[in-house]
């Protein structure tokens, strides 16, 4: 592995020392320096031939885990197909792919909602669910697993479904706890524990994240060959933990033509080095399953991590990036994430791209950017109508 020996330094105070407790103060963040995304005199063809795999290897090695090589055999089943779904204005498909290519292991159920008036394929928007895609809209047409026990169309409010048809573009969608369950099991269960032995797993090795993000491809594999879908036109999205998710998905998987990170924070866009808000420390003691081992040890010794976020959204590029974070999110540190999206800017650059384009972060409720974009909406952790908003112009812009 290569050693980057230039630094960018960032002050944030006048503290040399990390804080020892949890916060949402500026004046507790400490100064820090952030690593180099790339050595003076890096070409893009350096980039893209060496650094990028090296950056993505230490993100593997020490925070989301080395997923072990899974035979892509799974099996595709077309469940239910509604032609007048929403009034008649969209097509609605359910699949169920086997993951595993084993009818008794993990599936994922996708629905995938495409415009009925389309005169070819289209881009779409993928994301995981929280709850069962029956929560994303109020209809009895979607099929409810049979574990679920959210309302129909609890989170419809999240994902705005009409108006992604409206705008003439699809939206696909599984639950995420089809691929794992968002519990510390041990890995037992869901593809960790069906794709290999618990006891073979080391400090390395991938936590729920990384399968979620595998669980995401193989959902892309199936729609490079449905034909409603423009399979070169699909932008990855994710709120919170999906939101980590989304960014890991665009990183480790160069066919996403696009991805959306939505309040993300800790272990997504915000930078670790800030230790606002939920810290490395604090994130692995709650959510231990959520990246490997080997990511625990950084806790509270954020200055010792051989990457930041900044690294994790630029190796994105050239591909277009949104980030976007809450006012009153302040658990999710926005200006940490606005600072992750303003750092990977020198890649973009360097691959002919254009990065956010100011310094500072924007006024609330004004998006900036390039390639890379980001906002400050007003309100708190959550998926509003304004972020998506945003994210069909980015659409509009950047993807079709």
């Amino acid at each position: 592995m290569r050693s980057f020996l230039f630094c960018t330094v960032v002050c944030c105070s006048a503290l040399q020392a990390l804080p020892p407790g949890l916060h949402t103060e500026e004046s507790k963040v400490p100064d820090f320096v952030l690593p180099a995304l790339f050595p003076e005199g890096t070409s893009a063809e350096d980039w893209q031939k060496n650094l990028r795999a090296e950056t993505l290897a230490l993100f593997e090695k020490e925070m989301f885990g080395v997923v072990p090589a899974i035979e892509r055999k799974g099996t595709v089943e077309l469940g239910r197909k509604v032609s007048d779904f929403l009034g008649g204005k969209a097509l609605l498909q359910e699949v169920s792919i086997s993951l595993l290519g084993d009818e008794k292991g993990p599936k994922l159920n996708l629905l995938i909602v495409t415009p009925a008036a389309a005169k070819g394929p289209v881009p779409v928007f993928l994301g995981l669910n929280f709850k069962g895609n029956h929560t994303v809209h109020s209809s009895e047409l979607i099929t409810m697993g049979e574990d679920q026990k959210a309302g129909r169309g609890e989170r419809a409010a999240r994902w705005h479904l009409e108006g992604v048809i409206d705008r003439g573009y699809g939206l696909v969608t599984a639950f995420y706890g089809d691929i794992d369950l968002d519990e510390n099991d041990g890995f037992k269960d869901g593809i960790h524990g069906a794709a290999e032995s618990p006891e073979k797993r080391d400090d390395s090795s991938w936590g729920s994240i990384a399968g979620w993000t595998w669980g995401l491809s193989r959902g892309l594999d199936f729609l490079e060959t449905y034909e409603p879908v423009d399979g070169s036109k699909v932008v990855v999205f994710g709120h919170s933990r999906l939101g980590k998710t989304s960014l890991w998905a665009g990183a480790t998987d160069e066919r996403f033509a696009g991805v959306i990170s939505n309040n993300s924070g800790c272990g997504g866009a915000a930078l670790s080095r800030r230790a606002y808000g939920e810290t490395v420390a604090r994130i692995n003691t709650s959510f231990p399953h959520w990246f490997c081992k080997n990511f625990h040890a950084y806790g509270l010794k954020e200055d010792e991590l051989p990457f930041d976020q900044h690294q994790l959204v630029a190796l994105i590029a050239p591909r277009p990036v949104y980030v976007a974070s809450a006012q009153g999110d302040q658990w999710a540190d926005p200006k940490g994430e606005f600072l992750a999206a303003k750092h990977a800017g020198p890649i973009y650059q360097l691959l002919g791209k254009k990065g956010l384009g100011q310094d500072e972060m924007p006024a609330v409720d004004e998006a900036i950017g390039g390639t890379v974009r980001y906002h400050l909406r007003s309100g708190k952790h959550d998926v509003k109508v304004y972020d998506w908003e945003q994210y069909l112009k980015f659409m509009d812009e950047l993807i079709r």
